[in-house]
Order: structure tokens, then sequence, then C-alpha cells
């Protein structure tokens, strides 16, 4: 069993591939993802990326209603081939192979494009539900912020 700080690597190594999956990014992730598991083995790689190639198919091709399924399937399916990996390599490989997909994310991955500050949360999207006879309801257009409000500006004139 893995260490959670490497099974949270591995979760997002998962979701990376996913999401690079037809983008810009995909072209290098595919090959740096390859390469990583590959792990110097040139017909381990090529296999690698067939079965990344398989992916991005998957993922382009799902009907609408089904994408979101499609998607957590496909992020699950990486994740676990990452996780059997990492279990498989000793501590000092572990290790080294750790910071190559750390490494790698860092290069590849799509950024969200989203920010928050210390203390602060930021998403693309939030899903908001209550169950139980709550109420709850979320509508944002714009920018919003929780805490003091800000200094008006000084008087002008």
């Amino acid at each position: 069993m893995l260490e959670q700080a490497l099974a949270v690597l591995a979760a997002a190594g998962g979701t990376a591939v996913v999401q690079a999956a037809g983008t810009d990014a995909w072209a290098g992730m595919r090959q740096a993802v390859a390469r990583w598991f590959g792990r110097g083995d040139t017909q381990r790689a090529e296999a690698e990326l067939e079965r990344l190639d398989q992916t991005a198919v998957a993922v382009q091709a799902a009907d609408p209603a089904e994408a979101e399924q499609s998607r957590n399937r496909q992020e699950a399916v990486w994740q676990t081939r990452i996780e059997t990996v990492l279990e498989s390599l000793d501590g000092a490989e572990r290790e080294r192979a750790a910071e190559q997909l750390r490494s790698l994310l860092a290069e590849y991955a799509p950024q969200s494009g989203v920010a928050a500050g210390p203390g602060g949360l930021a998403a693309n999207t939030v899903d908001i539900h209550a169950e139980q006879g709550s109420i709850a309801a979320g509508v944002i257009h714009g920018g919003a912020q929780i805490g003091p409000p800000l200094a008006p500006d000084p008087p002008q004139g």
C-alpha cells in the first residue's frame, strides 16, 4: 500500500492524463507519460502510447451525457496504473519515479487558470446540492469575496 502522498500523486497523474487528452498539452504529456511508464524500455513505452491513445479516443468519443462518467473511469484507470508502478519499485527507485512524475505533471499538466491566496479556495466548477430537506443555492457571476469589505476609493474632485 502506498503512503498517502504517493497515492495523491497517482490520483493527480490520472486526472492530468485525462484532462490533457484532446488539448494542446496532449502531445507532450502523451510522450512524457509513455517515457515515465517505459522506464527506459522502448517497447513498454510504445505500449503505453497505445493505451494513452485509447484513453484519448474514449474521452473524446464519449456521449455528452456520459462524458463525466467516462472521464472518471479513465482517471481511475490511470491512477491505478501509476500506483501499480510506484508500488513495484523499491524505496529509492520509488522516490526517483515520484519526483519524475511530479516534474512531468508540473511541465505538461493543463493548468486550471484559477488561483487563490492563503486560506482561499479556487475552483472552476462547484457543485452545490442539499439533502434531507436542506436548502442550498449558489450562483455567482463575476467575483466573490468573503471577509471584510474593501475600503472605498478616496473621493475625487
